[in-house]
């Protein structure tokens, strides 16, 4: 087996693994990086962006240096090299958790369960952190398509992007980037300047991939029931209009693909945010909304999990192309 070969089967099987098993239960590798940065946090913590660059580029460089280190101890090991990858792709692609938690909401709201420990105002924390204690079923149903779009490029495309582009390195410093984003890139008083580093780095991180999962959900969209081209209109339309440089490009096009309105007044930390429409024209989000978005999130998952098992094998045979290049020129 190729090196390449065996890379790109790498980032197939672990997507395949993820759509089977889901995450791991116990012990997940990203929650103990979590537990590391948070303790980094607490030595390294001040009111300052110097402190927080610091922190993200020990945090974010630790992660792709450990990648790294398995690309390079690998690279003579073809077996090797596919274990490695396909765990790594197992461990930081998310889809089948969330799809498995916009299932889980369905059911609560189908039968409206959404007062109590176990209601879907309380679940909905395991999707976004949204304030969801006064939210109707019609604003959980959107709180929960909203979130299902959003992470479809986070949890998803984006770490098999980067993946295709630079395997063990690409997928682990990619999930780094964004869990600090998630841990410390809100704009609350304490991380508003020590989280501007992190913030900003998953911005720019997701730019391409966003866009990317934009396009998928518009060509996937008639799994749910939708139309290319709404969907792909929606998206050229909207995205813009949301105050995130990249959210916008998945909210838009499944809100095209399954004809609803998503946007409006949200409640993060205790602060109201007032967030455009995108989808104008569409009706309100109905909980049985929440189903054809969930089918969206698998069928996109299996569609990107592809897409970056080929364009591993490309990337890789381009790069090896050049390398003969300059060897014969050199010669």
């Amino acid at each position: 087996m190729h090196l390449l070969a065996a890379g790109a089967l790498g980032l197939a099987l672990g997507t395949a693994a993820d759509a089977v098993v889901g995450d791991p239960r116990r012990g997940h590798p990203v929650a103990g990086f979590g537990r590391l940065a948070s303790a980094l946090e607490r030595r390294l913590y001040a009111d300052d962006r110097r402190h927080g660059v610091v922190f993200t580029a020990v945090c974010v460089g630790g992660a792709v240096g450990v990648g790294a280190l398995a690309g390079h101890g690998t690279r003579s090991h073809p077996v090797a090299r596919l274990l490695v990858t396909a765990v790594a792709t197992w461990t930081v692609v998310g889809g089948n958790s969330l799809a498995r938690e916009g299932a889980i909401m369905a059911d609560l709201l189908e039968s409206d369960r959404l007062v109590g420990p176990h209601g879907a105002r309380v679940r909905l924390s395991h999707l976004c952190a949204r304030e969801a204690s006064e939210l109707s079923a019609e604003e959980l149903s959107r709180a929960t398509v909203e979130s299902l779009a959003e992470n479809l490029s986070d949890a998803v495309v984006a770490p098999l992007m980067w993946g295709a582009l630079a395997g063990p390195a690409g997928l682990l410093g990619y999930r780094a980037a964004n869990t600090l984003d998630a841990m410390v890139g809100y704009r609350s008083p304490r991380y508003l300047r020590f989280g501007w580093a992190s913030a900003r780095l998953d911005d720019v991180v997701n730019l391409v991939p966003a866009r990317l999962s934009g396009a998928l959900v518009a060509l996937c969209s008639p799994v749910a029931g939708g139309s290319v081209r709404r969907s792909w209109i929606t998206m050229r339309r909207d995205a813009a209009r949301h105050p995130s440089p990249n959210a916008g490009f998945p909210e838009a096009a499944v809100a095209g693909a399954l004809g609803v309105q998503l946007g409006g007044a949200n409640t993060y930390h205790g602060r109201i945010e007032h967030r455009a429409v995108l989808g104008g024209g569409g009706r309100p989000v109905a909980v049985a909304d929440i189903r054809r978005a969930t089918r969206l999130v698998r069928v996109v998952g299996w569609v990107a999990g592809a897409l970056a098992a080929l364009g591993a094998l490309k990337a890789g045979a381009g790069s090896r192309i050049r390398k003969r290049s300059r060897g014969r020129t050199r010669g």
